[in-house]
């Protein structure tokens, strides 16, 4: 994995790079080593363990008051190749404010920050470090959205299969696609309180339209946990229906087995029979001429009137 510690500053709206820390400037740290994260905590004055925090997938959301510093820890959405497939999980997104420095710390490149990176976002200044938070948690909660909608569209696909060619690896993907909804649902719901908590948070300045941006954050997170709750009840629907098409199945194939057993039991029954050390006799069209080709007409028909019954009570 690529090790990025990269120095940002905005002027005149236009992103560029510092050689170095200055006030106004955006720290990103992607997945840096213990040496350059002590550097920098030391040079920032700013506890290194903090630093370190967003480097454990273990560590929960929460909002930390230290001396001289804020740290926001988030859960983002991140994607990874799990058995040769694209699969969803969340990595904590470390954010440091101090009053001169924003800094953040992610233990992988992530698109959350990769827009900012690329000036892509309008209004974005590294000096309006508040607004600046609030605009990285927005845009964690749209690409939630956007993760969660192709979830729903991959659960859409195996829906359109069910009639066809549903398989059982469509019902282990169904539970892959349900976990994920359900890390989601619980990342999203601590960062909703790391939301809460930042609408009392009167450290560093807001400007005018830092409020209204929290509360269009505080709204974006909350549609994308309803989002996850409602795609989760879809695909749990989707999950039973496909059990039960299957156990239909599987009920249908007994059903023709069985009647097929039943009809081939008459032949068998009746050679049976005819196969007993009886004498000639005693055994029906035994001298009669073409007894045998009657013997096999009986049986068919027989066969033929079994199945024509069990048509009938719609069991073949």
């Amino acid at each position: 994995m690529r090790v990025v510690v990269r120095f940002l500053r905005t002027d005149d709206k236009i992103i560029h790079e510092e050689e170095r820390i200055i006030p106004g400037v955006w720290v990103n740290m992607i997945n840096p080593t213990i040496t350059e994260s002590e550097e920098i905590a030391e040079e920032m004055g700013i506890d290194v363990q903090d630093l370190l925090a967003a480097l454990d997938e273990e560590e929960s959301s929460r909002v930390e008051l230290e001396d001289g510093y804020t740290l926001i820890l988030v859960d983002i959405p991140a994607t990874e190749i799990r058995h040769d497939k694209e699969a969803y999980n969340t990595i904590p997104l470390g954010i440091i404010l101090t009053q001169e420095v924003i800094l953040t710390v992610c233990a992988e490149e992530t698109p959350v920050l990769d827009v900012f990176v690329n000036g892509r976002v309008k209004e974005f200044s590294t000096k309006k470090k508040l607004r600046f938070v609030y605009q990285i948690l927005f845009r964690v909660a749209t690409l939630y959205q956007s993760h969660l909608r192709i979830i729903d569209k991959k659960r859409t696909e195996i829906e359109e299969r069910i009639a066809t060619d549903t398989e059982n690896a469509d019902l282990i993907d169904l539970h892959a696609l349900e976990s994920t909804l359900v890390y989601f649902a619980t990342s999203l719901r601590a960062n909703a309180s790391v939301l809460d908590r930042l609408t009392r948070y009167k450290r560093l300045e807001q400007y005018p339209d830092d409020k209204d941006l929290l509360d269009d954050v505080i709204v974006e997170n909350r549609q994308a946990i309803e989002m996850a709750m409602i795609y989760r009840d879809i695909i749990n629907g989707t999950r039973e229906l496909m059990s039960s098409v299957l156990d239909s199945r599987l009920n249908n194939v007994m059903k023709t087995l069985t009647s097929i057993t039943l009809v081939m039991g008459i032949p068998t029954l009746v050679s049976g029979l005819y196969g007993m050390n009886v004498a000639p006799e005693w055994m029906p069209l035994a001298r009669t001429a073409h007894g045998f080709g009657i013997i096999c007409g009986i049986v068919f028909l027989l066969c033929l009137l079994t199945l024509l019954l069990l048509r009938k009570k719609k069991i073949f």
